[in-house]
């Protein structure tokens, strides 16, 4: 997909560094956000807040040397929640436990789903304004939307994963129309159901990306991907971003038996782990992907989204990841 980024004016080097999208928050923007909720702060008090912490992540993955870079997802709560409570067709339900001791606020779907406006495009053009290099518009996918809400309207999970299609591809056409070359649209519920996959998951993700000229990458972690792997190679995006590095690497015995045939964003560190990786380690994982991938296809980048870890343990991990990089690089000169 190559010739892709450069057809859009993207010239990036053998195995592009990325991170997948969230950051950890500064403490004074977490308990801002909490007197938000409480009611004692307004949306015009916190803004700066999270402006400063996208500046901050901003600037420190270009200290760190990554490619392509994220916002940082400083203006978000969870990955659902924010964009159902930008889209009409929307309630918002009490605290629900995702994992461990994490929750989040479960949607609801009470009407029909519509675009409102730009959700994220603001944001990505903050973001974008702060640097040279690309950042990847990001939105949540329509499949993952649907299964981490209640449906309390739609007679089927089909017809309410193809109207949340619909409304995002108007996000997604609008953030291209901004300028966002890269457009990663997240979809970790994906290989819950697999038989749905063929059902209607490929065809909500069409939806999404029709007609807009963009190089798409669909997040897809922590999942069964044995149950829909080669199947999610119809998926029409560019890139599939993957966790690796928690699964000791067992998807490379996968694409030896079934050759993966698009661009792979390969996690090479563990975000659930407080272990910083030595370069060594990253090294070899990188060369375990290279065992069944060319480098032209291979995109480098952390399992999932940092937020989970401490900001030196993030910082820690993504120098590492680049470290690495720059000496398996040094191959090819």
């Amino acid at each position: 997909m190559r010739e892709k980024l450069r057809r859009l004016g993207l010239e990036l080097p053998l195995l592009p560094t990325t991170a997948v999208g969230s950051y950890p928050k500064p403490p004074e923007l977490l308990e801002a956000r909490q007197k938000l909720l409480a009611g004692k702060l307004t949306l015009g008090e916190l803004r700066p807040l999270e402006q400063r912490a996208t500046r901050d992540w901003i600037a420190l993955q270009e200290e760190v040397g990554l490619d392509v870079l994220v916002d940082g997802e400083m203006y978000r709560g969870d990955m659902a929640t924010h964009f159902a409570e930008n889209l009409d067709g929307f309630a918002i339900s009490g605290l629900v436990r995702s994992y461990g001791n994490r929750y989040y606020r479960k949607p609801i779907i009470v009407g029909k789903v519509r675009w409102r406006g730009p959700i994220t495009v603001e944001w990505w053009k903050f973001a974008q304004g702060l640097t040279k290099k690309p950042v990847k518009g990001m939105i949540t996918g329509p499949y993952t939307m649907m299964d981490w809400s209640f449906n309390e309207y739609y007679p089927s999970r089909r017809e309410a994963c193809l109207d949340l299609a619909r409304a995002l591809h108007e996000e997604v056409e609008a953030l291209a129309l901004a300028g966002a070359k890269i457009i990663q649209i997240d979809e970790p519920a994906l290989s819950t159901r697999p038989e749905e996959l063929p059902e209607f998951a490929v065809e909500a993700l069409d939806i999404v990306t029709k007609g807009i000229d963009a190089y798409f990458i669909t997040h897809v972690c922590y999942g069964a991907f044995e149950f829909i792997y080669p199947q999610m190679l119809e998926l029409p995006v560019d890139n599939f971003d993957l966790e690796m590095s928690n699964s000791e690497l067992d998807l490379v015995e996968l694409f030896r038996r079934h050759p993966f045939t698009k661009d792979i964003s390969f996690g090479v560190v563990d975000v659930h782990s407080h272990v910083i990786e030595g370069i060594g380690l990253v090294k070899r994982r990188i060369g375990r992907a290279l065992e069944v991938l060319s480098p032209e296809q291979l995109w480098i980048d952390p399992d999932c989204g940092l937020k989970t870890r401490t900001r030196e343990e993030a910082i820690g991990k993504l120098r590492a990841m680049v470290e690495a990089v720059k000496e398996v690089r040094a191959r090819w000169r």
